[in-house]
Order: C-alpha cells, then structure tokens, then sequence
C-alpha cells in the first residue's frame, strides 16, 4: 500500500510539473512581449526606409489603419501606397543628372512606452529621421514626430492594428494634446 501511495504521489507531481510548464509555455512575460513589440517597431522602420512593402504591409493586421495625415486602411492599401514611394524613388533617381550617389533616409525610434493588457498592447514612441539629402550628401537631421500604436497579438505575433504619426514639420499633422505617454 505504501508503495503504491508512493508511485500515486510521484505521478500526481509529474503531472502538476507537466501543467506548470506547459501553462508557463504558453504565456508570455512582459519583457518578451516588449521585445516583440520593439522588434515589430524596428521592422517597419527598416522596411520603410528600403521601401520593401511586403515586409512593410506584414507590421499590419490584415485590416490595419495607417494614420500619417492621409489614412490608409487595410494590408493591401498600406502595401501600395510603399510600393509608390519606391516608384517615385526610382522615378527620381532615374531623373538625377547631378552625378552624386543617391540620398537615402533612415528613421529612427527612441523613447518607447508600451502597456501591455494580454493580446492587446497600445505604444508611444518619438520617431526622427535623418538623410543626406543635399549636394554634400552629409546627414542631418530633417524631420521628428511621435507615433501613437495600438497593436494585438495575432497568432503569437504582434501587429499594428492602428499606428497614427504625428509629425512636427507638417502643420497639419502637429501633436496637439497632453503628454501622449501617460
């Protein structure tokens, strides 16, 4: 009986350790879920300044919103509109007699907040871009907002499902409110 009462409790442990694990396996910390989120917001930075609009389109749910003045709905519409930006690039490029090496931007994310509530995170950030842009092809230093995201989980991947920017060279798309940072 004793053994029995025995081999009863080592089997009852192993499955409470199976549960723990596997539960603890399936949810996320916070600190991995930020680092999700911050890869998410990296990807679209990159994929924007090289104008890849699949990569640029995939930071987006299906039917996300992008908010930069104009508004974009949807994946597909958010794909075309980066596919134009690198038709004009190479409209421009290809009109370029001035013999310099081609100007090139790079945007840049700093000062991120993220709350995080399951699958559901919302993000403020400040964005500055740089590019070199003029004769010298030196770098400076041309334009900065911040960014207001919402964005769900989908699949075990973090998405946009709205990114509203804010930027503070154009009058019209002005950050007016409170501190966006909570």
């Amino acid at each position: 009986m004793r053994k029995a009462t025995g081999i009863l409790l080592c089997g009852i442990a192993v499955l409470f350790l199976a549960a723990t694990v596997s539960s603890r396996s399936t949810q996320s910390s916070y600190g991995e879920d930020r680092a999700q989120i911050e890869n998410l917001q990296a990807r679209y930075m990159f994929a924007l300044d090289f104008r890849d609009a699949d990569a640029y389109a995939s930071t987006f749910t299906e039917d996300g919103v992008l908010d930069y003045g104009p508004v974009v709905k949807g994946r597909d519409a958010i794909r075309k509109m980066i596919q134009g930006m690198a038709k004009n690039d190479a409209d421009r490029a290809a009109k370029d007699t001035s013999g310099l090496r081609p100007a090139a931007g790079r945007h840049n994310i700093s000062n991120i907040v993220i709350k995080i509530d399951g699958d559901k995170a919302t993000g403020r950030a400040y964005w500055f871009h740089y590019s070199n842009n003029n004769p010298a092809r030196t770098g400076q230093l041309d334009s900065f907002g911040n960014y207001e995201d919402e964005m769900v989980k989908v699949n075990g991947q973090w998405l946009f499902s709205k990114r509203k920017i804010y930027n503070e060279l154009v009058a019209d798309w002005v950050y007016k409110g409170p501190n966006p940072a909570w």
